[in-house]
C-alpha cells in the first residue's frame, strides 16, 4: 500500500502569528522604543518606523527636538543682542569740557561664589547626561517593555533628582552673588557695567528656573506616565534644554569674568 503525505494542519491564527513575529511585533501593538543614536544602546527599528499612519517614536522624538531647537535659537538670539548692548555700553564715552574722552565704564567685581556656582551647573549636567542615558539602556528599555518592573525609573530618577538640586543650589548661589554686591554698594542702576552684570545674570537665572520646573515635570511624568515613550522623550528635552543652559551660562560667566 503506497505511503500518503499528508500537509500539516496549520492551526488557526498561526499564519497570522508568523507574520507578526517576522514584522517584529510581539502582538503588543508596537516594539520595545530603544535606538542608538538617541543616546542609549537599542535597536533603531522602531524608531525610524510609521505605524498606521501615525509618526513612530524616533520621528516624535524629531519632532520635538526640532522644536526645542528652534525655541533655543530665539533665546540664544536674545542673548546676543544683550552681549551686544554690553560691548557698546563698554566702548560708549562722552567729550567733557577740555575736550578729553571720558569713558565712564567701571568694571563690576566678579563676586568669589559665581566660580563655584560654575562648578556646580558644569556637575549638574553631568548628572543630567546619565540620567538621559538611562532612559535607553536596551536591556532596562526591554525589561519594561516586557512587563519586568521599572528599572529606567529606579536608575533614572536619583540622577534626575541630583541634578534638580543642583539647579536649585545654582539659583541660590546666583542670589548670593547679587547679596555680596549690594554688600559692596553696587546695585543695578549703579554703573553701566552693573546694569550689564544684573541684567545678564537675571536673565539667565530665569531661563534656568525654567529648566529646573522642566526636570520636575520630567521627573513627574516618570511615575505619572504610563507610556515608556513619553516618559523617554520628557526627559530627553530637558536634557537638551539643561545642557544649552549650562553652555549659554560658560559664555556669559567668560564675558563677566575676562571681558570687562
Amino acid at each position: 500500500m503506497p505511503a500518503i503525505i499528508s500537509p500539516p494542519i496549520t492551526p488557526p491564527g498561526t499564519e497570522k502569528r508568523r507574520r507578526e513575529l517576522e514584522d517584529g511585533d510581539h502582538g503588543g501593538g508596537r516594539r520595545p522604543p530603544t535606538d542608538k543614536r538617541t543616546g542609549g544602546s537599542g535597536d533603531p527599528d522602531n524608531w525610524n518606523e510609521r505605524r498606521r499612519g501615525r509618526p513612530g517614536p524616533r520621528e516624535r522624538l524629531d519632532r520635538y527636538r526640532l522644536g526645542l531647537f528652534f525655541g533655543l535659537s530665539a533665546v540664544f538670539m536674545f542673548f546676543v543682542a544683550i552681549v551686544s548692548v554690553f560691548f557698546v555700553a563698554q566702548g560708549s564715552g562722552h567729550i567733557d569740557a577740555n575736550a578729553r574722552y571720558i569713558n565712564e565704564w567701571l568694571p563690576t567685581a566678579l563676586p568669589p561664589i559665581l566660580w563655584l556656582n560654575t562648578a556646580v551647573l558644569l556637575l549638574s549636567s553631568l548628572t543630567m547626561e546619565v540620567a538621559r542615558r538611562h532612559m535607553f539602556r536596551e536591556m532596562h528599555v526591554m525589561d519594561e517593555w516586557l512587563g519586568l518592573g521599572k528599572p529606567i525609573t529606579r536608575r533614572t530618577m536619583p540622577w534626575l533628582l541630583a541634578t534638580i538640586v543642583l539647579g536649585a543650589l545654582f539659583v541660590v548661589g546666583q542670589l548670593l552673588a547679587w547679596r555680596q554686591l549690594a554688600t559692596q554698594r553696587v546695585f543695578y542702576y549703579s554703573s553701566q557695567s552693573s546694569h550689564s552684570f544684573f541684567l545678564i545674570t537675571g536673565v539667565h537665572g530665569l531661563h534656568l528656573l525654567l529648566g529646573v520646573a522642566a526636570l520636575v515635570t520630567a521627573l513627574i511624568g516618570l511615575f505619572a506616565s504610563k507610556q515608556l515613550e513619553n516618559r523617554q522623550i520628557m526627559v530627553d528635552l530637558a536634557a537638551w534644554y539643561w545642557h544649552s543652559m549650562g553652555l549659554l551660562w560658560l559664555a556669559l560667566f567668560s564675558l563677566l569674568a575676562f571681558c570687562q
